[in-house]
């Protein structure tokens, strides 16, 4: 599992962002295809929007790649 630190400072991350910083899409444009596609999950249960705030302790999955936890 793959851990991604949110900024000190800071207590979210959008899901958007985190697919972007994760390399999970190459572009901003791609997010909205993935997720819509149902290949993301958060804590276990399907996400499809962008903008869902992450916090500490949550884990993403998606298909194909490593499960991020977010710290």
């Amino acid at each position: 599992m793959r851990t991604v630190s949110i900024r000190p400072g800071e207590d979210t991350i959008r899901l958007g962002q985190l697919l972007k910083l994760v390399d999970a899409v190459p572009t901003g444009a791609q997010v909205k295809d993935v997720l819509f596609s149902g290949a993301v999950t958060v804590n276990g249960e399907p996400e499809e929007r962008r903008g869902r705030q992450l916090h500490r302790g949550d884990v993403v999955a998606v298909e194909g790649m490593e499960d991020v936890r977010i710290a």
